[in-house]
């Protein structure tokens, strides 16, 4: 389908007053473009991958909005026009000019992988399908993940810091258990360094599709890794279809604050002598998640840092 793009250049300063008003007389969906960096807070919330670096920013941004083919174009634009003359009155709205084009449909979730090439991870190599393993890399451990539309590409320092911690703690013929599953990537690793089985739970039915596609490129069996939708913390069912006392590793690369409810809980999955690897904690939450694991009975093993994301990993004694 083709659609009728109309890009408003205005002022950074002015973007959510423009957004405002544009709201009023209908025109909702607005697609931001300005060079503002995300701040760090941004940055967390998002637990994104992967974070091009951007241009400085300039102070200007353009608003873009799209109507159908058949859309009543000359009164929307018209109507849009005159909103933005009545801010103009009490506010700098900047050049305010509308531009207009067509554009096809997009397939916007595939976009990203321009961003996203094959990179090491220590001596692990982690390449997606549509990149070739060169021929210098043949003998690497080799990952091949896709995340799709679920987390986990392995670029992120969370993700990093728990494949650090997999590489000590896992032994062959390891039982894993993965809390917050995304890609399977942390599974898939446990599995090439030797686990027997990993068991698998997400929140996101994107996941299945997810770790069912990484395990085919990555030759593993149906058998070795199951998944679970569903919220282990506070689902009996899901509880039980994990089971108790039977994981040699469990990791969870979530945020702190599902960490904090969730560590109670999964102690009561894992074997005695069984090592709890965490993730995704900002390092001023380093001590609420370190305070969580004391309460639930378990031994503080390591703390390590990348950036200003912190593991925290202990044991079940």
């Amino acid at each position: 389908m083709k659609w009728n793009r109309f890009t408003i250049k205005t002022k950074t300063d002015a973007e959510d007053l423009v957004i405002s008003a544009l709201a009023d007389v209908g025109v909702e969906g607005v697609e931001i473009q300005d060079r503002q960096p995300l701040t760090e807070e941004d940055k967390a919330q998002m637990f994104v991958d992967i974070m091009p670096e951007g241009p400085a920013d300039d102070g200007i941004a353009y608003l873009s909005f799209y109507l159908e083919e058949d859309a009543d174009r000359e009164n929307i634009l018209k109507n849009v026009k005159n909103v933005l003359e009545e801010l103009r009155s009490f506010t700098d709205i900047g050049e305010g000019s509308i531009e207009e084009s067509w554009t096809e449909d997009k397939d916007w979730i595939n976009n990203w992988k321009e961003y996203f090439h094959q990179f090491y991870v220590d001596d692990i190599l982690i390449v997606p399908s549509w990149e070739e393993v060169k021929a210098e890399d043949k003998d690497k451990m080799i990952l091949h993940i896709d995340p799709g539309t679920a987390f986990g590409t392995g670029m992120h320092e969370t993700t990093q810091l728990v494949i650090r911690q997999l590489k000590k703690y896992v032994k062959k013929g390891a039982e894993i258990l993965d809390v917050g599953t995304g890609s399977g990537i942390l599974g898939i690793v446990a599995l090439k360094l030797g686990a027997a089985h990993v068991t698998g739970t997400d929140l996101d039915p994107c996941a299945v599709p997810a770790v069912a596609e990484n395990k085919e490129a990555n030759n593993i069996s149906d058998e070795a890794f199951d998944m679970l939708i569903g919220n282990i913390i506070d689902d009996k069912e899901v509880q039980d279809q994990v089971g108790y006392e039977k994981y040699d590793v469990v990791t969870a690369n979530i945020l702190a604050d599902v960490l904090v409810p969730l560590t109670p809980v999964i102690v009561h999955q894992m074997k005695k002598g069984a090592y709890y690897i965490t993730s995704g904690i900002l390092d001023v939450k380093e001590e609420v998640v370190a305070e969580a694991v004391r309460k639930a009975g378990l031994t503080l093993v390591e703390v390590t840092r990348q950036g200003e994301w912190v593991s925290v990993t202990a044991r079940k004694d």
